[in-house]
């Protein structure tokens, strides 16, 4: 699939993560992208660590999410600008665009006035709230919005958002999902058309089974950590003889026993069914880490695999990454890294390294 859109071009004026990681998905699987910046560059080019050095004006933040692309640098608050990227979408199939409502009219470029003109464009937008409401959107204020924060607490007074921008994922996903139908609707009919996609509907249309257990439950999922709210033991981590953290996934009854009976750890009987764990939560939690201490977690992980009960080790970034270059997953082109979106598809061949920029 890696050239299954290799006659599609695609202009992108989108910038940080959402939208640009939509764009290098199309990259990798064969489109021809060019990336529209403004004269300072995309803002995520300045987003380094303390320590970082960026390379060629590419900071780690910004090659997270530009592979494959070719870049210029225009002024669209200039009507010269603005006309040539009208000529750059005259022979465009899709233009991706995370401007706040309204803002894109300012640079002439009213969607609906675009498919007047381009009526085979398919138009991709991100926005924070959609078309009624003018706020910026911000991954960390979304996560807070949509419950996520509040969700990945670890007490009513202790809470976090997650570590990456998940918003901002969940809806270039979403946007990914709704231009590969857009593709599939023109070559039926030859029209395009516009895609909208607002980062608080797409966090709150992953919230799952913590929306479920309001809505069909009426309970208000509480902050539970890394605990599961519908499974016991299920996202638990332990701490082994060794210091290593493990997480235990145990979905089924039988599962359970297994694990109790590895450990020789005699439990209540109402610890058999996952709702009598639910019920016993914390007690279950602490005779479980009172006998995983005393166990080596190599040979604890190779007896748990050995009897079917899920669990992992708790990894630092080196760890994945010597993973993920085991599975093909990172991308590497003039001394610059990175990860592949695509990853249903073949390695992409001669992937372009993210534009380089002088800052």
């Amino acid at each position: 699939m890696s050239g299954a859109l290799q006659h599609i071009k695609v202009i992108e004026l989108a910038a940080v993560l959402a939208g640009p990681s939509v764009g290098q998905f199309l990259a990798e699987l064969g489109a021809e992208v060019l990336k529209i910046e403004p004269p300072s560059g995309d803002v995520t080019r300045s987003w380094r660590l303390a320590n970082e050095q960026p390379v060629a004006g590419r900071s780690a933040y910004f090659c997270a999410a530009n592979w494959g692309k070719r870049s210029l640098f225009m002024d669209l608050r200039e009507p010269e600008q603005q006309q040539e990227l009208l000529r750059l979408l005259a022979d465009a199939d899709i233009l991706l665009m995370s401007y706040k409502p309204g803002d894109a009219a300012k640079f002439g470029l009213a969607p609906e006035e675009l498919l007047k003109r381009f009526p085979g464009l398919i138009i991709g937008e991100i926005s924070g709230y959609g078309e009624a409401d003018p706020r910026v959107g911000y991954d960390a204020i979304i996560q807070a919005e949509a419950g996520f924060t509040y969700l990945n607490g670890n007490n009513q007074e202790d809470f976090h958002k997650m570590p990456v921008a998940l918003v901002d994922v969940l809806a270039a996903h979403q946007l990914k999902q709704g231009i590969l139908l857009a593709l599939l609707q023109r070559a039926q009919t030859g029209l395009g058309q516009r895609v909208q996609v607002a980062l608080l509907d797409a966090a709150i249309s992953a919230l799952a089974n913590q929306a479920t257990n309001y809505l069909v439950g009426g309970i208000i999922p509480q902050p539970l950590g890394s605990e599961h709210p519908n499974i016991v033991p299920y996202g638990s981590i332990y701490t082994c003889a060794d210091g290593v953290k493990v997480v235990l996934a145990v979905g089924t009854d039988k599962q359970f026993a297994a694990l109790c009976s590895m450990l020789e750890l005699p439990y209540e009987s109402a610890w058999d069914t996952n709702a009598g764990r639910v019920q016993s939560r914390e007690a279950v939690n602490y005779a479980l880490q009172q006998a995983i201490c005393k166990a080596q977690s190599l040979p604890f992980m190779q007896q748990c695999e050995q009897l079917h009960i899920p669990c992992g080790r708790v990894n630092q970034m080196d760890e994945v990454m010597q993973i993920a270059e085991k599975r093909g997953l990172v991308v590497a082109r003039d001394g610059v890294f990175g990860l592949r979106n695509a990853v249903f598809a073949a390695p992409p061949q001669d992937l372009l390294a993210p534009p380089s920029f002088k800052l």
